[in-house]
């Protein structure tokens, strides 16, 4: 079996691109930004991924390089045995100097492979891997709304009852201080079983998130992510090293490298790695291992490629990671991308599609009629 071609295809879809807007963040001495999204009139895009063999097999993935960068990797890749994905991966890998790439660039790329030998094997990449759940836990992450008690009580209210999701991660920009009065008036209404994570998305410094840090400690929080910037390691290394009974997680803006985010591991600047399949299923499996060996989790950012399939294919093979990442509009938004069958949130829970592959259902006639491009 031969790789004969690589091809991304552009689909507008009826959602509207966002416009964002760069604000600080209030109640503060130092300056530190948030965003807000002003809406916008232009169309927005997802694209697909495609590899085809000369066995007519195709792998298939969302996200795709830029033109020119397709070209980079067609040059690699165009005639090689799609079943030889470890080949593939570190002649990418270690080539990736020597091609001008950044780290993970030909990650979707590698997720298509894993796609093929699913197809070929005739199943899910979850029993490929090696199975260890049926579901995995979902947690919900919203934004901030205005900020108030009620208006949280109300989304995870409504959660609950349409999802069964007994979890919840804050984003949320109002500051330290803010923050810490609402964490307290929704654990006391919430009770001490509900799951709560804290995600300030780099808009404390290390002596707020240090000072919230102890506070969500107390309130018994799972996890403090990204709360200031990710390249001040030795501020990390201080954190982690104050919060002694609560995880910190980094690595989400420097998961593009696989070995940078092992090294933070290494040097005591993250507790839990982040990760995100669109740079590669091998590379995230070689760093779930790593991660494991050392006692810790990978756990991964967002809903992940094909309506969210991938990801839960991922965590449903991966034993060291708590809970899928779920967002209320993505369901939604998968099916206008033309996914007839991503996966959904029931009893708090996704489970993985069974078909081979990533499972993903297209429906190919759909994403023609929206194409707007293709190379």
């Amino acid at each position: 079996m031969r790789i004969v071609e690589v091809k991304a295809i552009v689909v507008e879809v009826p959602a509207k691109a966002r416009r964002l807007e760069i604000i600080q963040v209030p109640d503060r001495f130092r300056l530190r930004y948030t965003h807000r999204n002003l809406g916008s009139d232009q169309p927005e895009t997802e694209t697909y991924l495609r590899v085809r063999t000369d066995d007519g097999i195709e792998g298939i993935c969302t996200g795709a390089p830029s033109p020119a960068v397709m070209e980079v990797l067609r040059a690699q890749v165009i005639g090689a045995d799609p079943m030889r994905r470890e080949e593939l991966y570190q002649r990418l890998h270690h080539g990736t100097r020597w091609v001008y790439q950044t780290p993970g660039w030909f990650g979707n790329f590698d997720n298509c492979l894993w796609d093929i030998a699913g197809k070929v094997a005739g199943l899910p990449v979850c029993q490929l891997l090696g199975q260890v759940r049926d579901r995995i836990p979902a947690y919900l992450t919203g934004g901030d709304g205005d900020g108030s008690a009620s208006t949280y009580m109300a989304l995870l209210d409504d959660a609950r009852q349409r999802w069964g999701i007994e979890a919840f991660k804050f984003h949320n920009y109002q500051g330290a201080t803010k923050n810490i009065a609402l964490f307290g008036e929704l654990r006391r209404a919430l009770g001490d079983d509900y799951v709560l994570m804290n995600d300030p998305v780099c808009s404390y410094s290390l002596e707020e998130a240090i000072r919230v840090g102890h506070v969500m400690e107390d309130l018994g929080f799972l996890w403090l992510e990204e709360p200031f910037y990710e390249q001040e390691l030795h501020q990390y290394q201080k954190l982690c090293s104050a919060l002694t009974q609560m995880p910190v997680m980094a690595t989400e803006m420097l998961m593009y490298d696989m070995k940078l985010c092992a090294e933070w591991l290494i040097a005591g600047a993250t507790d839990l790695i982040r990760v995100n399949a669109r740079n590669g299923t091998t590379s995230l499996v070689k760093l779930a291992h790593f991660a494991e060996l050392h006692g810790s989790n990978v756990e991964m950012n967002a809903i992940g490629g094909l309506g969210g399939h991938v990801h839960v294919q991922l965590q449903c093979a991966i034993p060291n990671t708590y809970a899928y990442e779920y967002f209320a509009h993505f369901p939604g938004r998968a099916k206008e991308m033309g996914i007839l069958n991503a996966p959904d949130a029931k009893d708090g829970h996704l489970e993985p599609s069974l078909l081979p592959g990533w499972g993903a259902e297209i429906d190919w006639e759909y994403v023609k009629r929206r194409t707007v491009a293709e190379y």
